[in-house]
């Protein structure tokens, strides 16, 4: 008979999805994991494969983590006002009990901008894309944008926002507001 499950994937996919966010894939080892999510390696191999298929599920949480915000955002019409809102909200996360400041997503697409793996890259590109898109339909609200200037525009703020995600673990909230406005001034 089977031995039943004395935790729930959800909540030890949550301590690990933070344990990653704070630490990169690489810098994270199973000892790191098994204290966190408080399970030993055979669960974690029976459940999720591999640490690999624990960063997958844990990508995945922190997706589901942030899509409160994203919807916001899409759902919003007020065009480049939406996205300095964004960006805003971004940085709130990291300021919420628990959570680790800085993106996980940004965080993982820079640790593994060399790699070859296509199952985070199609993750984290999904993403990425998807962001560039919401971008580019909140600029073009604005009829007096090109389509030139709103896809450069676009390009930069892509870029701006993998910028905020790292400053936000390093710099004041000051600093990150005063980066914001930055941005937002010649958009």
């Amino acid at each position: 008979m089977a031995r039943k499950k004395e935790y729930k994937e959800e909540e030890v996919i949550e301590k690990a999805m933070r344990l990653f966010w704070r630490n990169g894939y690489e810098s994270t080892s199973m000892q790191m994991l098994e204290k966190e999510m408080g399970i030993n390696k055979f669960s974690i191999y029976s459940s999720f494969g591999s640490k690999h298929g624990v960063f997958i599920e844990s990508l995945k949480c922190y997706k589901e983590k942030v899509s409160d915000m994203f919807e916001k955002f899409k759902a919003s019409q007020n065009g480049v006002e939406d996205i300095k809102q964004f960006f805003y909200d971004s940085v709130a996360v990291g300021y919420q009990p628990d959570n680790v400041k800085g993106c996980l997503l940004t965080n993982t697409y820079n640790e593994f901008s060399e790699s070859e793996d296509p199952l985070i890259k199609s993750q984290v590109d999904l993403f990425m894309d998807n962001l560039k898109e919401l971008f580019i339909e909140k600029l073009r609200m604005d009829p007096s944008k090109d389509e030139e200037t709103v896809l450069k525009q676009a390009n930069f703020l892509v870029v701006a926002k993998h910028g905020l995600a790292a400053a936000t673990r390093v710099n004041s909230e000051k600093e990150i507001e005063d980066y914001i406005e930055m941005t937002f001034s010649n958009i």
